[in-house]
């Protein structure tokens, strides 16, 4: 399936549609990148905006699940994140708690969709595949599925394994919003400096009273060391680029 096809099930439009892609050169801030997210879907959902592509690095955040905000732990969990630097935020999907910093990228893609909701399911294996092949081309040995243990498991998580251990390591995350009219699916790719993100999921997690395997916590450097950033973003508009045509926009031209 091209992107194009994915972005057309729905209402039968013809060949690949123009992507737009929008670099947002800083963080907004960890509550606002969220909120602008949505803002930008509900644009979408209206037809204010096309296929859009949105790329920033976060400040340090650890976003929630709403099951999380039920445990007792959950306030020790969420000082655990300011203690460590990162700001606790509940994000409105599903999953448990995932963290990111300055070293991850996020990958927000927004749709107009008259019937968004009949692509969801397919949507999770389209992407994870895209994220993992992006991954294979800077050297990642990437697949697509859950792994034993991960943090915010989800059945397509991208995950890579250490050329040396031989153990698998989660890179990507996905969640999904849909809405009467649209789609967003952002993701979020863990690139660089793992430890900070091993260390205050570990912290969470235990105040949470979630167990899970901290070995399954690392980045894409862990696995090809010094690939940064730039290039796994490289890496991803390339592989978009084969299924799309891209244009790129300046991020003002969204009104942030």
């Amino acid at each position: 399936m091209t992107i194009g096809e994915l972005s057309n099930m729905n209402d039968g439009g013809p060949g690949a549609r123009m992507l737009t892609v929008v670099r947002q050169g800083k963080s907004l801030g960890a509550a606002r990148d969220l909120e602008f997210g949505l803002e930008l879907l509900a644009r979408a959902r209206n037809g204010e905006i096309g296929p859009t592509l949105r790329l920033y690095q976060p400040a340090p955040t650890v976003a929630f699940g709403q099951r999380d905000t039920r445990l007792p732990g959950f306030e020790a969990a969420a000082e655990a994140c300011r203690a460590n630097g990162f700001e606790p935020l509940v994000r409105r999907a599903g999953g448990r708690a995932a963290a990111y910093h300055e070293g991850t990228l996020v990958v927000d893609h927004l749709e107009p969709d008259p019937d968004a909701i009949a692509g969801s399911k397919t949507r999770f294996g389209y992407f994870g595949e895209l994220f993992a092949n992006a991954l294979r081309s800077v050297g990642v040995q990437a697949a697509v599925g859950e792994i034993p243990g991960e943090y915010c498991p989800g059945e397509f998580s991208v995950h890579g394994t250490h050329p040396a251990g031989g153990h698998q390591v989660k890179l990507v995350g996905t969640a999904q919003r849909v809405v009467a009219g649209g789609w967003l699916f952002s993701s979020v790719i863990v690139v660089e400096n793992s430890p900070p993100i091993r260390k205050v999921l570990v912290e969470s997690y235990a105040a949470l009273g979630l167990d899970w395997d901290p070995a399954t916590a690392g980045a894409v450097d862990d696995l090809v060391p010094g690939v940064d950033v730039a290039a796994v973003e490289d890496a991803l508009l390339a592989t978009y680029a084969e299924q799309a045509t891209l244009r790129s926009a300046a991020f003002s031209s969204l009104g942030a």
